[in-house]
């Protein structure tokens, strides 16, 4: 299909941004400099005055805003760019919004599109009157044009409408809608966390090219193009990455014995953790359970204390390992395998039980 084929998708008659941080900036500038959006139908708000002349510099007909209010009046789309601890805030302010009779709140066909870590679609739902909802999670690299942006949304969204965040999204790079919201909190451990990940190796790479010898600038350059030629590869070749290391990996080669340090020291088990760490921490940001994962045990509780009455070591079918892992007590784990008596014992019950224990 030629470019000039591809339907065109319609721009929002106004989009608000609540917050102007870095991810704001990665959404805002590529939407103008692409034409999609004009600088005139943008309105943006941030605690920070300074944040918001910063844009005005740029884009000299974007609206800057005074309150929250002023700023999602007439709007759209709606993004919500601030940190976790801020929502209740942003959330009071915009059911302010709906009842302020100068403000035009379109909470039946606005959409609320948040860029926010851990925050589930059903806290926007419930902090606000509006009913259109669409959750994403970008990374840094967006902020070049590079990033990796997993979304999703309510089902009262159309058709036209999910083309249209799509496209927004797809500003900052690379976009994929999943249908259920649960892989967002997975992509965090992934794509979105992922480039400290990668980060953190560079930095590891270049001290090792400076402890040997190499000037800083001369490591730097050539861990970046390494990585940067590695991904690249990888992704035009669309071999498994199994394949590819083989490939660089001669038997008792100097590569071996790279890969033999790394697995010694567990390097796939560290990096599989800490994905796992970070997905544990996405879900506990949003109020959800975080027992999930490798080595991760879940005992449903009894809604009412029940009476212990087990006396070994362990529960029946429970080792030693079993319960560290779970992290509850023995007395926990007892009370939800062990149920409790259904009621007391008389004295008439029990020396009727002696009578016949005599009898026999």
């Amino acid at each position: 299909m030629n470019a000039s084929d591809t339907p065109k998708v319609d721009s929002f008659d106004k989009i608000s941004f609540i917050g102007c941080g870095k991810m704001a900036e990665a959404m805002i500038a590529p939407l103008i400099e692409t034409g999609f959006q004009s600088a005139k139908d943008i309105a943006i708000y941030d605690v920070s005055k300074n944040a918001m002349d910063r844009f005005k510099e740029q884009y000299e007909d974007i609206q800057l805003c005074e309150s929250i209010p002023d700023c999602v009046d007439g709007a759209d789309l709606i993004v919500a760019a601030i940190k976790p601890q801020n929502c209740c805030k942003v959330f009071q302010e915009i059911r302010r919004a709906a009842e302020m009779p100068n403000i035009t709140l379109r909470s039946n066909d606005a959409i609320l599109l948040s860029i926010i870590a851990g925050k589930p679609m059903q806290e926007f739902l419930d902090g606000t009157p509006i009913s259109k909802m669409a959750r994403s999670m970008p990374n840094t690299p967006a902020q070049i044009g590079k990033g990796m942006t997993v979304w999703t949304c309510t089902p009262n969204i159309e058709l036209k409408e999910r083309d249209q965040i799509k496209h927004v999204l797809s500003c900052m790079g690379k976009s994929i809608f999943v249908d259920d919201e649960s892989f967002i909190d997975m992509s965090t451990s992934i794509s979105g966390s992922g480039p400290a990940y990668i980060f953190m190796l560079m930095e590891a790479m270049i001290d090792a090219g400076v402890h040997m010898g190499f000037s800083r600038n001369t490591a730097t350059t050539l861990v970046h193009q390494t990585i940067l030629g590695s991904t690249l590869y990888a992704m035009e070749t669309g071999l498994h990455p199994a394949i590819l290391r083989n490939s660089v990996t001669s038997p008792a080669g100097t590569t071996a014995s790279a890969m033999y340090e790394l697995e010694n020291g567990k390097f796939r088990t560290v990096i599989k953790d800490a994905i796992w760490a970070c997905y544990r921490r996405s879900l506990e940001m949003g109020g959800q359970d975080s027992n999930v994962g490798p080595g991760r045990i879940t005992y449903n509780q009894p809604p009412a204390p029940m009476t212990v009455h087990y006396q070994g070591a362990f529960p029946p079918g429970l080792s030693r390992e079993d319960m560290i892992r779970s992290g509850l007590s023995r007395e926990d784990i007892i009370r939800s395998v062990i149920p409790a008596p259904s009621g007391e014992v008389t004295d008439e019950e029990r020396n009727a039980a002696n009578e016949k224990k005599k009898e026999k």
